[in-house]
């Protein structure tokens, strides 16, 4: 009886916690909720702001769109090469960033390629390919991981304003005129916002860290699992399994029950 019941509780368990054992990072900006009634309960479901499309140049003169990006955890930035204050610590502080998620063992070679940085120039008049090139070559950044992106000022503005909400973050300390912030935005593969941390604060950078190492575990709502549908036929035909196995023990011991009673009757 125990081993009928053993697999039907484990059923049961991982039923109810498999998908909420882990803290996943939140998600930002909701465009809607709708609600509904689902077998008799009243559900709600929250459609999360998509950031929209870019097409902007990096410093190896690419095209990058979110077709370059697809599948990809993104974690954005906005600076200019003539800044004299905070983009260089930024920027060495990205690199350290994306150097301890390719070299750390902790979330291994899957992270690698599921990981890319992108720094957005906010003064893109005046940061060329070439600009971008020079400011990649004094900071020894690796374009298989990090680019310096350059292009349309307003498509910019529009994606750093409208598509991850800077100016809802960092209220009245972002210049709509000309976007000046210390945040580092992540941004999960389906281009939803999932966090904003400073990028000069250590506290900040090691939850970043952290996040980023959970969102590479999170599924993708878009993706069926392999298990969808499958629990419940997995778990009956355990029982079966283990039934059967009982039942075929039962036998086993009942026929050499009967042969060691005509033993006995034979002497």
């Amino acid at each position: 009886m125990i081993a009928l019941l053993v697999p039907l509780i484990s059923y049961f368990i991982v039923k109810g916690k498999s998908e909420h054992t882990i803290l996943m990072p939140r998600h930002y900006l909701p465009d809607s909720v709708i609600t509904g009634t689902e077998k008799g309960k009243r559900i709600t479901d929250t459609i999360w702001h998509k950031a929209g499309d870019i097409s902007l140049t990096n410093q190896t003169g690419t095209t990058i769109t979110w077709d370059s990006l697809k599948g990809k955890i993104i974690i954005a930035d906005f600076f200019f090469t003539r800044c004299p204050t905070i983009c260089p610590g930024m920027t060495m502080n990205m690199k350290r960033l994306a150097a301890s998620i390719h070299n750390g063992k902790r979330v291994g070679d899957k992270t690698n390629k599921l990981v890319h940085f992108l720094s957005f120039s906010i003064d893109p008049e005046r940061d060329s390919v070439e600009r971008l090139k020079y400011w990649a070559n004094r900071f020894q950044i690796d374009p298989e991981q990090s680019w310096l992106l350059t292009g349309d000022k307003k498509s910019i503005y529009d994606f750093a304003l409208n598509e991850v909400k800077l100016g809802l973050i960092d209220g009245e300390g972002v210049d709509s005129n000309f976007i000046h912030s210390d945040k580092f935005v992540l941004i999960d593969s389906n281009r939803h916002v999932r966090g904003y941390y400073s990028g000069l604060d250590s506290v900040s950078l090691s939850k970043l860290s952290n996040d980023l190492v959970m969102l590479t575990m999170e599924k993708d709502p878009n993706r069926k699992s392999f298990f969808a549908g499958k629990l419940q036929i997995m778990a009956v035909s355990f029982l079966l399994a283990i039934l059967g196995a009982f039942l075929l023990l039962f036998f086993l011991r009942k026929n050499k029950k009967n042969a060691e009673s005509g033993i006995d009757q034979e002497r």
